[in-house]
């Protein structure tokens, strides 16, 4: 039976993150935290940015689309891919029980992203008379090396193994589950554009090379479903409002602005009570969605 491996991520996808997403995280429930906190070793960089606009009522569908579109055998009623996760999550927590959770250090990092190590060699008092603790793993031939400066238990991956591990994902990287490509999805950007009075404009731009359109006749046309939504602080939905925006063109018409975006722009009401706006834009030609959200206090 093929081991499965998990998409690798670089580093600075999986720890770093911009101020404007690490407020929005901290903004999330609680369960939503530990959603994104589980799935940081396979969630792409885009999966992310969308995970962390979405309205609340968005999310748990979006968990369940994450896992399903991972899922090796979407026809029986088990998620390999996912059950397997969070096996290793549990045994990496076991395995590596110094310092902080096991699943977060790089030997549970490695753990759940390859599986089990075809073989292990631990040397407790280091390699050498005047070495640290070390272990090696191997992967066929591949070894990666992990070291415990600081002696206590907490062993570092040795920068020389990420060669080793770029090795590794690109010979065992066919047998990771397929996941849909998410290049031409669509998306847009969000703005607002505060007045006096309390007064604000909402604007949209989307890009036209982001919107599918169908042909009917002369034309290729879809609609936009715009739906505003101003929530307070526990994300409480205080007003919304959704408006459909009818977009047609000739080919001619469409290779000359093409690479321009279509913009909308929808007045409303400022509130002291609002704390978030957030957007759905909906193509009803092919159902694509793009979430945003700004923070409004």
């Amino acid at each position: 039976m093929k081991k499965a491996v998990f998409l690798l991520l670089p580093l600075s996808a999986l720890w770093l993150a911009s101020c404007a997403s690490y407020k929005l995280e901290r903004s999330l429930d609680p369960d939503s935290r530990d959603f994104l906190s589980k799935v940081r070793y396979v969630i792409t960089k885009q999966e992310r940015k969308t995970f962390l606009n979405l309205p609340l009522a968005e999310r748990k569908p979006f968990t369940e689309e994450f896992w399903k579109k991972r899922d090796p055998t979407p026809d029986t009623d088990v998620n390999e891919f996912k059950d397997e996760y969070f096996k290793r999550i549990d045994e990496a927590n076991h395995l590596f029980t110094e310092g902080s959770p096991g699943w977060l250090q790089d030997r549970g990092r490695i753990y759940i992203l390859l599986g089990p190590p075809w073989n292990r060699e631990t040397y407790p008092r280091g390699i050498t008379f005047y070495g640290q603790p070390t272990e090696i793993w191997y992967y066929g031939y591949f070894p990666i090396v992990f070291v415990d400066e600081a002696w206590n238990g907490d062993y570092k991956l040795d920068p020389q193994s990420a060669i080793q591990l770029a090795e590794i994902m690109s010979v065992q990287m066919y047998l990771k589950p397929a996941i849909l490509t998410e290049k031409g999805a669509l998306d847009c950007k969000l703005e607002l554009q505060r007045q006096a009075d309390g007064k604000a404009l909402v604007r949209v731009s989307v890009p036209l090379k982001k919107i599918w359109l169908k042909s009917e006749g002369q034309n290729l046309l879809t609609s936009l479903e715009a739906t505003i939504e101003m929530l307070s602080s526990s994300e409480k939905r205080l007003w919304a409002e959704q408006k459909s925006y009818a977009l047609s063109f000739t080919e001619e018409q469409l290779e000359k602005i093409i690479k321009e975006d279509y913009v909308i722009e929808i007045p409303v009401d400022l509130k002291p009570e609002y704390a978030l706006l957030n957007l759905t834009l909906k193509n009803t030609t092919d159902g694509s969605k793009a979430f945003k959200r700004i923070k409004l206090s």
